[in-house]
C-alpha cells in the first residue's frame, strides 16, 4: 500500500529530532517509518500499557472493579477511569467518586500499588510477566510511576496496538469493557485540549467520543481509543478503520503537536 507508506512516513517531516511510526491491523504491522527499534520515553503512553495489566489482573482474580482503592468510597473502576477524586499529582482529593473527570496521575499509582499488594510483587514486575514478556515486548520497561515512566519502541508498541486489536492475554468482553465509556456524562479537562463536555475514559484507556478539540483526526470514528504522552507519542486504535497507529517522538507536546497531529491521522486513515 504505496498511499499508506506515504502517509505514515510523513512523520519524518516533523519538527522534532527524532521520529517513528507504524500502522497496525488486526493481522499485524502494515506500513512502518524511522527507527522502529528506537527506544523513547512514553510519558502518558504508559497508562494503557499499566492498565492492560490491570485487566489480566482482575481476569487472575488478584483484584475486581469494586475492589477499594484510593479516597474512601473509590474503587479500582474509579481509579483506571479518572474519577475517583484524586488530584492530578499531589493526592488532594478534589471531588466525591464518581462525580467529576479529573485526570490523575497519582490514581494510576495508587492503581499500580493496589494491584501490587494483590499480586505480592512490583507492579513494574507484573506489568512485565502479565504483559511485556508474553507480547514479546523486550525493549519495553517500566522505569517508575505506571502513570508516565514507561519507555518503548514503536516495534515493541505495534504488538500491544496489534492486541489491542485482536486480544490474546484478556478475553475479548473485558477489553471492550475497558474501553467503553466509564461513568458516562462526567466534564472534567483533557490536558492539552482543554475542557470536554463530556470527557469521556474508559478503564485506562481515553475514548474520543465527540470531543472537540481532539489530539485524533477529524476523521477518527467515536470509537477510537488510545493516549497520547507529554514526550511527543501517541497510540490510537480505530475500530471502525480496523487500524491502529503508533508515533513517538523526542520532542515534548506543545503547539506542534496540536496542529500536525490531527492531519497526520486523516492521512493514514485516508489512505486506509
Amino acid at each position: 500500500m504505496p498511499e499508506l507508506r506515504t502517509a505514515v512516513g510523513a512523520v519524518l517531516d516533523w519538527p522534532v529530532g527524532h521520529a517513528a511510526a507504524a500502522v497496525v491491523g488486526p493481522e499485524g504491522v502494515r506500513a512502518t517509518a524511522g527507527e522502529t527499534d528506537r527506544v523513547f520515553a512514553l510519558a502518558s503512553v504508559t497508562k494503557p500499557l499499566a492498565a492492560y495489566a490491570v485487566l489480566v489482573a482482575v481476569e487472575e482474580g488478584a483484584v475486581e472493579w469494586d475492589t477499594p482503592a484510593g479516597p474512601e468510597g473509590s474503587t479500582v473502576r474509579h481509579l483506571a477511569a479518572h474519577c475517583s477524586g484524586l488530584s492530578f499529582s499531589d493526592g488532594a482529593v478534589q471531588a466525591a467518586p464518581g462525580t467529576r473527570r479529573i485526570y490523575s496521575n497519582v490514581g494510576f499509582e495508587v492503581l499500580g500499588e493496589t494491584v501490587a499488594d494483590a499480586a505480592g510483587m512490583p507492579f513494574a514486575h507484573y506489568l512485565h510477566e502479565a504483559v511485556l514478556a508474553p507480547l514479546g515486548m523486550t525493549d519495553t520497561t517500566l522505569e517508575g510511576s505506571p502513570a508516565a515512566d514507561g519507555v518503548s519502541t514503536v516495534a515493541d508498541l505495534a504488538r500491544f496496538a496489534t492486541e489491542l486489536q485482536a486480544p490474546t492475554l484478556v478475553h475479548p468482553d473485558t477489553l471492550t469493557e475497558a474501553t467503553t465509556v466509564a461513568f458516562p456524562g462526567l466534564d472534567g479537562i483533557l490536558p492539552g485540549y482543554g475542557r470536554q463536555r463530556p470527557n469521556d475514559w474508559g478503564l485506562g484507556f481515553e475514548i474520543r467520543n465527540g470531543k472537540s478539540p481532539h489530539w485524533t483526526g477529524g476523521g477518527s470514528s467515536p470509537r477510537t481509543f488510545g493516549h497520547f504522552g507529554q514526550s511527543g507519542t501517541f497510540l490510537w486504535v480505530d475500530p471502525d478503520a480496523g487500524a491502529a497507529c503508533v508515533v513517538l517522538t523526542d520532542r515534548d507536546f506543545a503547539p506542534w503537536a496540536v496542529e500536525t497531529w490531527p492531519g497526520y491521522t486523516d492521512g493514514v486513515l485516508a489512505a486506509l
